[in-house]
């Protein structure tokens, strides 16, 4: 059996939907295990731009089955409208599947959401969600009050939950939110029709999966986000609710960790985040403006313009070891064309000295200063090469540079937002 899961190795939008495209071409399963319709990625396949939200990048694949895990929470109103979209751009959708074991994101999620965004900024201390009720709904999870796929085909089970969420809510809703919300009835009426719509994708995922790897099939694992946004080892508080790291896989499709074979980490040739958060090397200047513009980078859900800094190895000899990384794809190479000289962050200085690893405090992240390993750079367009051989010295020993820094093989690279613009170096299946 092969399983390999996907990541993303900086703050996400590091490309992993056109990674897992391109490698979806020869999977039998592909599965989103983690975050729900706030983790935007876009796809360009045949000159059309396709922005997917919930649904794994998985689904341009026909012959692949595409599901979306346990780990995920699903808002059935987007995703609805996006099996719509794809299926007006062409794209058949019969191959999804939903874990019954997923939980469902309601209205009074989005206005928690909301919610606290308004209690936390009369502190300053706004972390910048996307408002999408991703937090709360997992809040919900943990608390054991949660509502999952399975019990939208359970009429009167769903109106006895929703009721006693709702109470729990009005609690914490301030009356101008509070009032937005639909009634108990209402809701029931409404989530017990998208049950009905959505019933022949609900499944136990989990032993679908199963059965496919004993069946020796190759399974490829989706993460949402990006590792420095996971809930445990990102730059916590400004950290998405889940766990987007590769060990989410397991627990977010229902397999265990010993089937994982590869762990393949998605980054760009430099960083990019978006919202609030620390970003050592983080560029407010001509660079970061330059960078942006050459490579678009606005979010694709909420088209905020991204943050940008100059590579991190210091970030991602971490990303590497939290996932046990066996290979790196790392994207938009391209769009280092034109400079004279390009850098890599190779350690951090701080009060107490110089240090090689990344810190916790969010204090000692604010407060330390990259130090920065100087490369030639190169002027050459690399968007029509098709092989490593191709590439200009400068860029060969900018990949090498990354794979000394963080231990870890570059099995690809791209050139361009295009599939075909995707150059492999090593087989990430075999």
């Amino acid at each position: 059996m092969t399983a390999t899961v996907v990541i993303g190795s900086q703050w996400g939008d590091e490309g992993k939907g056109k990674i897992i495209d391109f490698l979806g071409q020869n999977a039998d399963v592909t599965v989103r295990y983690s975050g729900g319709d706030n983790a935007g990625h876009s796809l360009v396949v045949n000159d059309q731009k396709l922005a997917l939200r919930l649904i794994p990048s998985g689904i341009l694949a026909p012959n692949s089955i595409c599901i979306i895990g346990n780990g995920t929470v699903v808002n059935p109103h987007t995703l609805l409208d996006e099996i719509k979209e794809l299926n007006q751009a062409g794209v058949n959708t019969d191959h999804l599947r939903i874990s019954d074991r997923a939980h469902i994101i309601f209205p009074y999620h989005i206005l928690q959401d909301q919610q606290q965004e308004r209690d936390r900024s009369k502190n300053g201390e706004k972390i910048g969600t996307t408002n999408k009720g991703i937090g709360p709904a997992y809040m919900d999870k943990m608390q054991r009050i949660g509502i999952r796929a399975v019990d939208l085909l359970d009429a009167e089970g769903l109106k006895e939950k929703i009721a006693f969420n709702l109470a729990q809510k009005q609690r914490v809703l301030d009356d101008d939110l509070w009032e937005q919300l639909p009634g108990v009835d209402e809701l029931t009426k409404q989530y017990a029709e998208y049950g009905q719509i959505l019933k022949d994708y609900i499944t136990d995922t989990s032993y679908l999966i199963n059965t496919k790897l004993h069946e020796q099939k190759r399974v490829l694992f989706e993460g949402a986000q990006g590792t420095m946004l996971d809930i445990d080892h990102g730059t916590y508080p400004f950290v998405t609710s889940s766990n987007p790291t590769a060990g989410g896989a397991a627990t977010g499709s229902g397999i265990g960790v010993t089937k994982i074979k590869h762990v393949i980490g998605v980054c760009k040739a430099y960083v990019s985040r978006v919202g609030e958060g620390p970003f050592p090397t983080e560029q407010i200047n001509e660079i970061g403006d330059r960078i942006r513009e050459v490579a678009h980078e606005y979010g694709t859900v909420t088209h905020r313009p991204r943050r940008i800094g100059w590579f991190d190895g210091v970030l991602m000899k971490y990303v590497a070891d939290v996932n046990g990384l066996t290979d790196l794809v790392v994207n938009c190479l391209d769009v280092l064309s034109g400079f004279d000289e390009v850098k890599i962050c190779t350690g951090y200085q701080t009060d107490h000295g110089v240090i090689n690893y990344y810190p916790a405090s969010e204090k000692e992240l604010e407060n330390l200063t990259p130090i920065y390993e100087t490369l030639p750079g190169w002027q050459e367009d690399l968007t029509q090469m098709q092989s490593y051989d191709e590439l200009p010295a400068n860029a060969k020993n900018y990949l090498k540079k990354i794979e000394e820094i963080t231990g870890v093989q570059v099995s690809a690279f791209s050139i361009g937002p295009n599939r075909e613009q995707t150059v492999v170096v090593n087989d990430m299946w075999d």
